[in-house]
């Protein structure tokens, strides 16, 4: 079934749920008005369906490959790519003074959304230089910025982010390797990295990689690493490419899924690279990447999700399979009512996922318009929350895809696995769900849960107005809130971090599930409480909404049980 942009819904959530207003009416984002929006919205949504989702089947069955040490993409990336760059995609939130459009990242958010629902693997490239740009924007010398950002920007060039080692995954601070001074202000790189999407390709121009490394004065630990840029060409003075740097590509890896995006095992040895940033200060830039990252993956995860409801739905409008006792029925699946359930799963969980996620992005374009604090704190507390929703819920959706198509979806050619495929990695890269659970209970509670605590009373005093219109819903949104908060007062009671970590999951996702009814709420509110997206806020309010109840509980329960069996008990 041909991918149809879902541009209504963002309109929508855009001027009814998250306040996109707020963000055009600063200084820093006043170009963006709802016409500039709806074009953008628009124009994107064409390019997904018409150029980028009739290759992502080809990505799928043709992957990229290695051949005599050049990198081989799928069938029809490089011509996809050219589209993405042609159109400026690329840096759609980046400095205009480089050759961005300068739009609130609450539309590259939007975009990825959309790019990840046509083709994901091929998406994820210009996801990543998204995030280099974001870094070497906040981070880099006005030297790498005049010479690295006009060209990612553009296209021409493209970015990496190479954090992991064989050794050192999550820990990034047990990373081996090194960085030399070579006396001119460059450094030699050295070391080997793992799992480096888009590690390279042939679309011609540079990969630039940003790679974490430790100076030889560098401590061990986070604390004594370093970031570097380290191109795949070292451009001359002109920004033309020059000689090949001394690092290559040894492998790609066999992956499950996102088969057309080249996962790349890179050798550095003795590269030429430049710092970007202070010496030994390498996380705190590398993190600027990440942070971008964890928000954009999420909207891989909501694309997916948006991507495989579309694709079950027509299946289940066409395929004929028993009787079912409803009036006005087409005789198809869709009658039944359990494939009924499924879908509409799929459907409300997608606009609540894609909701907070935008709700996220909001809050970081506010902050950096206004530099409020408490703005930022909103966008810091939310990225957990929208990065974990999202992939849990294209990793749900997608395994509904595969159900709703029963036995076909099981057989490849129908295409309902391969969305399955590609959206498991999701919950795992840039911080798997459990560990962006243990930051959101931890560090984004260091404030003594003041962050969470405002966005609730926000909550609840909009909720305490929909009484009036919608007093059913809101009387569960008002209670489901009540209970977050005592869980919320609970986790910062606990001087005992594990106790908080057993229960963070379970916390990170009924906070989801309460977010989500809010903003359902939202929407049957803007349309007075009648209507189709009424219709399908109350089936996730009285039907999904509840999950927050068992969720909050569980994450109450503190450590003790996960560790009351012996190591010899659990392989029992």
């Amino acid at each position: 079934m041909p991918y149809r942009a879902p541009v209504a819904d963002y309109k929508f959530i855009f001027e009814h749920v998250v306040g996109l207003t707020q963000v055009s009416a600063t200084e820093k984002f006043a170009e963006a008005t709802s016409d500039v929006t709806d074009a953008i919205l628009t124009e994107a949504g064409r390019m997904c369906e018409e150029v980028l989702a009739p290759l992502n089947r080809n990505g799928d069955l043709f992957p990229a490959a290695v051949e005599n040490g050049v990198v081989r993409t799928s069938k029809g990336f490089a011509d996809g790519f050219k589209a993405i760059a042609e159109g400026g995609w690329v840096g759609i939130s980046a400095d205009p003074e480089y050759g961005g459009m300068g739009l609130p990242i609450a539309m590259t958010t939007a975009l990825n959304d959309m790019m990840s629902a046509s083709c994901m693997a091929l998406g994820l490239n210009p996801l990543l230089t998204q995030g280099q740009i974001e870094a070497l924007e906040h981070h880099a010398s006005d030297e790498i910025k005049a010479m690295y950002l006009p060209k990612l920007i553009s296209g021409e060039w493209t970015g990496t982010m190479n954090l992991t080692e064989p050794q050192a995954g999550s820990d990034v601070g047990a990373l081996r390797s090194k960085a030399e001074p070579n006396g001119d202000g460059s450094y030699a790189v050295s070391g080997q990295k793992i799992f480096i999407s888009w590690g390279d390709h042939d679309f011609g121009g540079n990969v630039c990689h940003l790679v974490l490394a430790r100076l030889p004065d560098g401590a061990e630990g986070t604390r004594g690493i370093s970031l570097f840029m380290v191109p795949k060409f070292i451009p001359n003075e002109d920004g033309s490419l020059g000689e090949a740097n001394s690092l290559r590509v040894v492998s790609l890896e066999h992956k499950m899924g996102i088969h057309g995006s080249p996962t790349a095992v890179m050798e550095f040895d003795g590269a030429t690279g430049w710092l970007v940033g202070a010496e030994h200060k390498g996380m705190a830039a590398m993190f600027t990447m990440m942070n971008n990252a964890r928000l954009a993956v999420g909207a891989q995860g909501i694309g997916i999700a948006e991507g495989a409801y579309q694709h079950a739905l027509s299946y289940a409008l066409d395929r004929k399979q028993g009787p079912t006792p409803v009036n006005d029925k087409n005789g198809a699946i869709v009658d039944h009512a359990d494939v009924r359930r499924m879908l509409l799963e799929m459907k409300a969980d997608t606009f609540a996922a894609r909701s907070i996620g935008l709700a996220c992005a909001v809050a970081i374009d506010m902050g950096n318009a206004t530099g409020d604090a408490e703005w930022k704190a909103r966008a810091a507390f939310l990225t957990p929350i929208a990065k974990s929703f999202g992939s849990d819920t294209g990793i749900r959706s997608a395994e509904l895809g595969v159900q709703v198509h029963g036995g076909m979806g099981f057989i490849e050619e129908t295409g309902a696995a391969q969305y399955s495929r590609d959206v498991r990695v999701t919950a795992i890269y840039e911080g798997t769900n459990g560990i962006q659970a243990m930051d959101l209970v931890a560090r984004k509670m260091m404030d003594g849960g003041e962050a969470a605590y405002r966005l609730l009373d926000e909550i609840q005093a909009d909720v305490e107005t929909a009484r009036a219109q919608c007093p059913d819903l809101g009387e569960k949104v008002w209670n489901a809130c009540e209970t977050l908060r005592e869980t919320t007062e609970w986790l910062v009671s606990q001087g005992d971090l594990n106790a908080r970590f057993a229960g963070a999951v379970a916390y990170q996702s009924g906070f989801a599930r309460v977010l989500g009814g809010y903003y359902h709420l939202k929407a049957a509110l803007a349309e007075t409480g009648t209507g189709a997206r009424t219709k399908l806020a109350r089936f996730y309010i009285t039907r999904l909404l509840p999950e927050h109840a068992s969720l909050l509980e569980t994450a109450m329960q503190g450590a003790e049980d996960l560790y009351a069996l012996s190591l010899d008990e659990l392989g029992a």
